[in-house]
């Protein structure tokens, strides 16, 4: 629990702090975008992640002059995938969060919530593919079995890179929940 008097008054920063501060904002949005989510989702985390206390929704969307609403819809987001937590200050009654700052922690929530589960789908539409492809062969005529062919080869080919993929991120996923990943010491990976 969190008094009110503990949150730090928004004053203003040093011209490189407010620099670094915009950069990593502007940053962490457009690598939420890369990944597929939205910016302002990004740019949250961001001013969540760099402030020394939690934050309520009105100093959100005063920092990224967001509406009340959109912030308050991306926060549950955040929230709901573990990146964020609404935290209770005491004398005040809006909703207040901080920043998941266990990345390993983050990642997997995203990943075991997401990037498993999409690319457990995108496994199933290939096999589903080559299937297709592996029986209708036979009544094809010769040109369209030869593309056909190619068709299979690569399918099967893209297929081993995406278990692979797989294979990789149940392995950080099962040693990170296991407590047996410290990044700080990773300097090489043997793959058997």
């Amino acid at each position: 629990m969190i008094n009110q008097d503990q949150i730090p008054n928004n004053h203003e920063l040093n011209e490189n702090l407010q620099a670094v501060n915009d950069s990593m904002l502007e940053g962490l949005g457009k690598l939420a975008e890369y990944f597929g989510y939205n910016k302002v989702m990004g740019q949250l985390y961001g001013a969540l992640l760099l402030s020394p206390g939690p934050l309520s929704l009105d100093d959100l969307g005063a920092t990224l002059q967001k509406s009340k609403a959109s912030v308050s819809t991306n926060m549950r987001t955040l929230e709901h995938m573990g990146v964020v937590r609404e935290v209770w200050v005491r004398g005040d009654r809006r909703k207040f969060y901080e920043a998941e700052t266990d990345f390993w922690k983050i990642a997997i929530n995203v990943l075991s919530s997401r990037e498993l589960r999409d690319l457990e789908q995108a496994l199933q539409i290939l096999q589903h593919n080559t299937q297709q492809l592996r029986e209708s062969k036979p009544s094809m005529d010769s040109e369209d079995a030869e593309v056909a062919e190619l068709y299979v080869s690569r399918i099967d080919r893209l297929e081993d890179f995406f278990r692979f993929a797989q294979l990789i991120l149940t392995s950080i996923l099962q040693r990170a929940g296991a407590g047996k990943f410290e990044v700080s010491e990773v300097s090489r990976i043997t793959i058997e």
